[in-house]
């Protein structure tokens, strides 16, 4: 499962084989979270608050990105590094 980001803490994943919708994995001291690219919103899992307002603002400003890398996948390619939330 290639990281595709990492930021405060916060790490970003997306898995190789993974189903529909297209959606990233944010994990975060323990906890895990599954996260929708078109529409940002959380799927599955929770994350403390703080966190999740760092998923979803960095989210926001790599959507593209994110989806860019979701078709990578798809497609066999490698996954590529996304800026982190600074």
């Amino acid at each position: 499962m290639p990281e595709v980001s990492r930021f405060f803490g916060i790490l970003i994943r997306m898995y190789f084989d993974d189903h529909n919708p297209p959606h990233f994995h944010a994990i975060y001291a323990g906890n895990e979270s599954k996260v929708g690219i078109d529409p940002i919103i959380f799927l599955e899992g929770k994350l403390p608050n703080r966190a999740a307002s760092m998923v979803l603002e960095w989210a926001a400003l790599h959507q593209r990105e994110l989806m860019k890398n979701w078709n990578r996948l798809r497609k066999d390619q490698p996954a590529e590094r996304i800026e982190p939330l600074q």
